[in-house]
Parts: C-alpha cells; sequence; structure tokens
C-alpha cells in the first residue's frame, strides 16, 4: 500500500484522500483551515452525492502541525497558493520525493521551478466534486483522471502511481503528453469561466446561438497559445480543440460546442465550481493564476488574444462583485468576441 501526503482536503484532495485511505493507504493530509481540520478531526470527512456516500477517517493536520519526510505529495490547493504550499512542503520532501499536481491550470509549471522537472508529476483532472463546508465534500461525477512525467516517459514511479490512485479512479491513465491534456482541460475551463457571467446554468449560456462567438473565441485563443508552444491541446468531453483554430470551419467548433453541453446537461453540476465561489462562498476563485499565465505566453508567442483579455478584465469585476452576476453581462463582451482572428477569418457562419 502506498504512503502520501495530500496537500489540500477539499473537493479534490478531500475526495482522493478519502477513496486511498478506505483502501488501506498510508494517507495524511494538510489543509490550512483550521475549521475544516477540526471538523475531521471530530467526525472523518464524509463524502456525499451520487457517487458514493461514506465518511472517511482520515489523519489530517495543519500545515505547521506537520512532521516527518515524504516521497509522494498530492498537491491538491486552489492554483493561487501553489507557490506558497510548495514553500512549506518542499523541506520536507525527499532529495528523490515528487509532487503531482491534482489542479487545474499550469501549476506543473510553477512546481517545477520549484522542485525541480524532475520532482514534478502532471495530472489532468476531469471528475466533478465541490466543497460544501467543513468536513463535507461533495463527489458529484466521476470522469477522465489521467497522470504523466512532464517529459512523456513512462517511468517505474508512474506505474507505481497509476496503482495507488486506481483505488480512486479504477480507469486512471498513464498519459505521455500530459500538457496536451492540461491545455485541452484549459480550453474547457475558458468556457466554464464565461458561464460564472450569468446565473443560468451553464448549459443554457454555452447553448445560446447569439453567444456562439464569444465561447469560439475564448476557447480558439486558449488552443492557438497551446499551439504556438509546439503543444497540441487534447479532446476533452467530446470537444475536438483543434476544431477552434483559427481558420478551421465554425461548423466544427457548433459540434464541440453541442456536445460539451449535452455532457453539462447529463452532469449532477448545473454551474461550476468557480461560480459556486462567486455566488455562494463569496471568495476569489482560481482565475487570477490560470488566466494572466495564458494571456502572458500569447503575448510572448505573439497571440492574439483580444476576447480572452477583455473577459479576464470584466470578470475581475464580477469576482470582486462590483457587477452582479447576471446573463446579460456575456452579451457585452460580444464585440470584442468578434475581434478575435477566429472570428475575423471565418466569421460565425458555417
Amino acid at each position: 500500500m502506498g504512503r502520501m501526503l495530500v496537500w489540500g482536503a477539499g473537493a479534490i484532495g478531500g475526495t482522493v484522500a478519502a477513496f486511498l485511505a478506505r483502501a488501506g493507504h498510508d494517507i495524511t493530509v494538510v489543509d490550512a483551515s483550521p475549521a475544516h481540520v477540526a471538523a475531521v478531526r471530530e467526525k472523518g470527512l464524509r463524502i456525499v452525492g451520487p457517487v458514493a456516500e461514506f465518511t472517511q477517517p482520515l489523519d489530517i493536520v495543519t500545515p505547521a502541525e506537520l512532521e516527518g519526510r515524504w516521497g509522494a505529495v498530492a498537491l491538491a490547493v486552489k492554483a493561487q497558493f501553489t507557490g506558497e504550499a510548495c514553500d512549506q512542503l518542499l523541506p520536507d520532501l525527499e532529495a528523490d520525493g515528487y509532487v503531482v499536481s491534482l489542479q487545474n491550470g499550469l501549476c506543473e509549471s510553477l512546481i517545477a521551478e520549484k522542485a525541480g522537472p524532475a520532482r514534478t508529476i502532471g495530472a489532468l483532472i476531469g471528475f466533478a466534486g465541490d466543497m460544501l463546508g467543513p468536513g463535507e465534500v461533495r463527489f458529484g461525477m466521476r470522469d477522465k483522471f489521467a497522470i504523466g512525467e512532464l517529459d512523456g516517459t513512462v517511468t517505474r514511479r508512474i506505474r507505481e502511481l497509476a496503482g495507488i490512485f486506481a483505488d480512486f479512479e479504477p480507469q486512471v491513465e498513464i498519459s505521455t503528453d500530459i500538457a496536451g491534456g492540461l491545455w485541452g482541460k484549459l480550453g474547457f475551463m475558458a468556457l466554464l469561466y464565461g458561464g460564472t457571467l450569468g446565473t443560468s446554468p451553464q448549459a443554457r449560456l454555452w447553448a445560446d446561438e447569439e453567444l456562439f462567438p464569444l465561447w469560439r473565441a475564448l476557447v480558439s485563443e486558449t488552443v492557438e497559445t497551446a499551439l504556438a508552444q509546439g503543444i497540441n491541446p487534447a479532446p476533452i468531453h467530446g470537444m475536438d480543440m483543434l476544431a477552434f483554430r483559427v481558420g478551421a470551419p465554425a461548423a466544427g467548433a457548433r459540434a464541440g460546442m453541442a456536445a460539451i453541453v449535452d455532457f453539462v446537461r447529463g452532469s449532477p453540476k448545473t454551474h461550476s465550481g468557480m461560480w459556486r465561489d462567486i455566488a455562494i462562498h463569496r471568495k476569489k476563485t482560481e482565475a487570477e493564476a490560470q488566466i494572466p499565465p495564458v494571456l502572458a505566453l500569447a503575448a510572448k508567442h505573439g497571440v492574439a488574444a483580444p476576447a480572452l483579455g477583455a473577459f479576464y478584465e470584466f470578470y475581475r469585476q464580477v469576482e470582486d462583485r462590483a457587477v452582479a452576476q447576471d446573463d446579460r453581462l456575456a452579451f457585452r463582451l460580444l464585440p470584442a468576441a468578434m475581434q478575435s482572428p477566429v472570428n475575423r477569418a471565418g466569421g460565425a457562419a458555417g
């Protein structure tokens, strides 16, 4: 059985830790929330939802209470806390140990800067979860879960890690192109962030024909940024990301949007986790740690990103609650979307 430190016991880390501990693995969990730590210590971590219902006792500590040395660390904090968490955990990481990023965005790059590429493993997280409150996480849906070395090699440790994670997700995959998977997920996340602007279920906003140029532009600018780095973004949830590249027929992007709408309509989650962060939890999302890095890479490689840039400036006002969430907000971004190369090149017809 594997010994692992899981840093962050929220929707992702908490769900994975609970399943692995229940399967008999030696799991220690770190979380920065005193209320969450206290609740889990008292009653265990409660997993609810359509996938599974159980309560799992966990060995949980705050960062200040952590002791010992670790060979395997699963990092599951929000993207904006990646640097701080790395600074805290690296002194306790074995010289030949590794950190696997159970996060969204480009966190692997920051981890690799701090820990070294050889001590960093990437992961693509597709399953749905929500932090409901201290001591309680909802596991809404199983989905793709892949891990991979940054250089694409299939190593002994990646096979061993896959064996451990199989006790959480039996269909865990070993990827030889984790960067492609992560950039494909970033394209999907551009849509998720766009869906936070309104109050309606995200599938309803994505299916609005008038808003198609906006969704096409947000995904396209992310895809073009990946391609400029020599990375082919992988399909996700039935969406062919290359159908959103500049010059591709609009019909392919429409098919991709139809696929993602069908996928989300089949999910128990009508709104994204970032939508819940703003509307319910009244807290910052991961946007600041996820969208600006894409914009910076776009600028570095000469990729025009007018829609994503305008969206982020507008999104910050919504996140700060200077502007209330409203379905009509997305329509205000259509002028910027029409300036995106993908819409200028071929229009929104087809």
